[in-house]
């Protein structure tokens, strides 16, 4: 038989590692339903004229197709593809659902999605992702960028994860700094955003020569573009910093208005874990936002780029009529844990939800101690009973190996419970033992872990 090779790009976590992640994913939900987020799940797949009308790349669609399907072209209008992202579904469920929800309208969804890029570490082709967004009819108050900045904070700061920073910028300052110096609205504007958002793979020479030679700047003009990606600032020093480079403008004074705001409401969420603070290199390469962006990255895995981005977009979704703004922020669940995984940087305390194996004295006592374990069940201890009627001292090996910490032995009426990891054992009143609470439920270990 041939040996079954793992599919490039397409994550399969062991049971340890999945403890992980469900422990990261619980940890999410539990903060975003805290601050009132309504959970939803949208459907995989999408038109392919719909994910692709806002510039995104198609050749990064995985397309759905019957294997005798008989059209050899593929018409956007009428292909459908799997999603690559939460964003734009949920465009879509909004315009499709406007009238039964109620704005603004706060949602949370933990989903999986694809995208056919080149795998590597922490880029898959087969992800989770878990996004926050606020989104109103009409008109969506600033206060909600503050918001989802803040509750994203509070969540990452509570993850078992490095040192985060997340890096805050607003599309009005940049638009603002820009047309300050003499860009000229529109497409130059925008076309300068998407250079300059190079500076983190390409040297600063190379980027103001592209914005004179593809954009048409000033060799000053390019210059002053790229010193703005310098600043970095909190909120007591952005409003000098900018002021120091000279250039003035009314949206640049009101991005950095609304910027100030940002990192001011996000400092009750901040730790020695997730900082926040403003970095005017930030634009974000897609076109649909509008105001306040982010970015976001793990000490030590910089490499990975950002593993949580995302900001302010006014034009998302319409429907011609009514127009539905929003801000959300997206966190790489799979692209944050892939890389802590395999370093085994975040491990499992056991690779099982067992609590406690009820030993098996023989294959006739399997219903006596299913009954045992039942018992224990219903007050929430995770149990399951022996595979089979070895010697137990087989059995507490088998414990031993799953990381089970207790074994529960039950003969002639009367009850005891063996700590393995210890070797104490001590009789248990079947109706009212409880193990400590650190062993209920396994818990995330090691360098970067925190308590569960």
């Amino acid at each position: 038989m041939a040996r079954i090779a793992p599919l490039s790009g397409f994550p399969e976590w062991l049971p340890g590692e999945r403890i992980v992640e469900q422990h990261v994913l619980d940890t999410l939900r539990r903060v975003f339903e805290l601050h009132g987020f309504a959970s939803i799940e949208t459907r995989s797949v999408e038109p392919l004229e719909q994910m692709l009308r806002k510039g995104e790349i198609d050749k990064e669609v995985y397309v759905l197709r019957r294997l005798h399907g008989g059209e050899d072209e593929i018409d956007p209008s009428k292909t459908l593809g799997l999603h690559f992202d939460l964003t734009v579904p949920f465009a879509r469920y909004v315009l499709e659902n406007a009238g039964k929800l109620d704005f603004p309208f706060r949602r949370y969804q933990i989903q999986r999605a694809w995208r056919g890029e080149r795998p590597q570490e922490g880029r898959y082709r087969e992800f989770c992702q878990a996004d926050i967004d606020v989104i109103g009819r009409d008109e969506l108050p600033f206060h909600h960028e503050v918001e989802v900045a803040r509750v994203m904070a509070e969540a990452l700061s509570a993850l078992p994860l490095p040192p985060l920073t997340m890096q805050v910028n607003s599309r009005k300052l940049i638009e603002g700094y820009y047309l300050g110096v003499g860009v000229a609205p529109g497409e130059p504007v925008a076309g300068v955003m998407r250079v300059v958002d190079k500076l983190d793979k390409l040297e600063r020479p190379k980027v103001v020569g592209m914005l004179q030679d593809e954009v048409g700047l000033s060799a000053a003009q390019a210059e002053a573009c790229v010193a703005l990606a310098g600043v970095q600032a909190d909120a007591e020093t952005l409003a000098a910093r900018v002021d120091a480079l000279g250039v003035s403008h009314p949206l640049l004074d009101e991005g950095v208005d609304e910027l100030g705001r940002v990192l001011a409401g996000t400092a009750a969420a901040t730790s020695d874990r997730v900082r926040v603070v403003a970095d005017l290199a930030i634009a974000r390469g897609l076109d649909y936002y509008t105001g306040t962006v982010f970015e976001t990255r793990m000490q030590g895995f910089e490499h990975l780029g950002s593993i949580c981005s995302g900001g302010r977009y006014d034009a998302l979704a319409s429907d011609g009529r009514t127009t539905y703004p929003g801000v959300g922020i997206s966190f790489g669940v799979s692209r944050a844990l892939g890389p802590l995984l395999s370093r085994e940087l975040l491990t499992a305390s056991r690779s099982t939800p067992t609590c406690v194996l009820v030993a098996l004295p023989g294959e006739d006592d399997r219903n006596a101690m299913g009954i045992v374990a039942d018992a224990l069940r219903l007050r929430g201890i995770a149990t399951e009973v022996s595979a089979s009627a070895q010697k137990y001292g087989k059995q507490i090996r088998y414990a031993e190996r799953r990381g089970i910490p207790f074994v529960w032995f039950s003969q002639d009426g009367g009850h005891q419970v063996r700590d393995i990891r210890t070797g104490e054992q001590q009789d248990a009143d079947l109706a009212a033992w409880v193990p400590p609470t650190e062993d209920l439920r396994p818990h995330v270990t090691g360098a970067v872990a925190t308590d569960s």
